[in-house]
């Protein structure tokens, strides 16, 4: 089955999602518990100072004393004064205020069953209790803070938080989702795109066929007067044929390629022998244009594991590029050397050279270096995106260096056995 990059982008996105939300949601818990944490320290501080003020006051607690003595021994509050209701009132306002704790609140003076008579009603009110000691003459009474919207106030103090982290999740979550299905998108029409040049170069054979077959038949039966002529223009047609049959295997290969459709053929190889054979298949190119072509092959290890085809048809490539793109008789170099266990090759040439802003853009597919309306050297612009591609699949890597108007330096390095 074949290893589907997309599938897995969109699966290990998805996971990485779901766990920012977990956590988040964990977050969001967690921060909730804290302020829960914090309200209770602030009302038992609130409580517990309040219970100091309240018992400095003798008076007060003596009262509060004696209306706790007609009291039973059941859970119920103790029935204060309008003085002492008011005593206790203004301490709870002022160190509420003190510690900024803005909620509403009432308080009682109960027994301790008074406490789960209130939560037992279901009310869902929370009560901090403190016990008033011996300065009111009674051990058993407590003084109770109830808050009955403790819940809310936390929430209320957490909406902003909790609102705006909600929404960020929701829109990254939109924003994965329309991002992913721009993706599927444009997967799909890149797979239209690469099924359409298959079939369109699969289509161009059987005229190219037919043209080689015609220019042959006109070369076998030309006779008479007309006998150069027709070899002149039968020439023209095989050499043009040529060409663009050489264009097309340089698509349906760069398609294959992409594909992985191609499987190497790895075989321990002589790197040596394989830069002599496809010198010997670029040689008249060089000799047509009154070049010079150096081998300095001084690399002690230079086997390698690979496809004898493909990496002929790499360092044919680099030649040819060099040879085109040599306004004067080209001049090339080929060395080799070993950097640790690397095999280093260097092709040189006298070329035009390259600009730097292009030279990062020159291994992509249908890449071409602008010249304005001037188109002085045909092709796709597949040549280098193939070279690199076979290196890469060889675990190699390439590099280029240049200067315009000086040439051009291609390194590949491979890993030797």
């Amino acid at each position: 089955m074949k290893f589907n990059r997309t599938y897995l982008f969109i699966s290990v996105s998805s996971v990485a999602l779901l766990v920012v939300l977990i956590i988040q949601v964990s977050w969001i818990l967690r921060t909730a518990k804290i302020k829960e944490e914090m309200f209770n320290e602030r009302a038992n501080i609130v409580l517990s100072r309040t219970t100091d003020a309240l018992l400095s006051d003798k008076e007060t607690c003596r009262k509060i004393g004696a209306c706790a003595e007609a009291v039973g021994t059941g859970g119920d509050a103790v029935k204060l004064g309008k003085d002492e209701v008011h005593k206790i009132d203004s301490l709870f306002r002022h160190y509420m205020k003190l510690y900024n704790f803005r909620i509403d609140y009432s308080f009682v003076v109960a027994k301790p069953g008074y406490f789960s008579t209130i939560n037992e009603n279901g009310s869902g009110k929370t009560t901090y209790n403190k016990q008033l000691e011996d300065e009111t003459g009674n051990k058993e009474i407590e003084l109770k803070l109830i808050f009955p919207e403790k819940k809310q106030f936390i929430i209320a103090e957490m909406g902003p938080m909790f609102i705006t982290s909600v929404l960020l999740i929701l829109v990254v979550f939109i924003l994965f989702w329309q991002i992913t299905l721009s993706l599927m998108k444009e997967k799909k029409l890149a797979e239209h795109t690469t099924d359409f040049l298959n079939n369109m170069t699969h289509e161009f054979k059987t005229p190219l066929t037919n043209i080689a077959l015609a220019g042959k038949m006109m070369l076998r039966d030309s006779t008479g007067g007309e006998s150069e002529r027709t070899k002149h223009f039968s020439g023209i047609i095989l050499e043009e044929n040529e060409k663009l049959r050489l264009q097309v295997e340089h698509v349906l290969s760069m398609t294959a390629l992409e594909r992985g459709e191609i499987p190497l053929r790895k075989t321990v190889l002589d790197f040596h022998n394989l830069i002599v054979e496809a010198i010997k298949c670029m040689n008249i190119q060089v000799e047509n244009r009154n070049g010079k072509l150096d081998l300095k092959l001084d690399a002690a290890s230079y086997k390698v594991m690979g496809d004898r085809t493909h990496l002929i048809n790499a360092l044919c490539n680099l030649v040819d590029n060099a040879v085109k793109y040599s306004k004067t008789s080209p001049v090339l170099s080929v060395k080799t050397y070993n950097t640790g266990d690397k095999l280093t090759v260097v092709v040189t040439d006298n070329g035009i050279g390259i600009e730097k802003e292009y030279q990062k853009k020159v291994f992509d597919k249908f890449f071409r270096i602008p010249t304005g309306d001037v188109h002085d050297v045909k092709g796709f612009g597949l040549g280098l995106a193939y070279v690199k591609k076979i290196v890469e699949m060889h675990e190699g890597t390439i590099g280029i260096d240049s200067e315009k108007g000086k040439g051009t330096t291609f390194t590949l390095i491979f890993p030797h056995v």
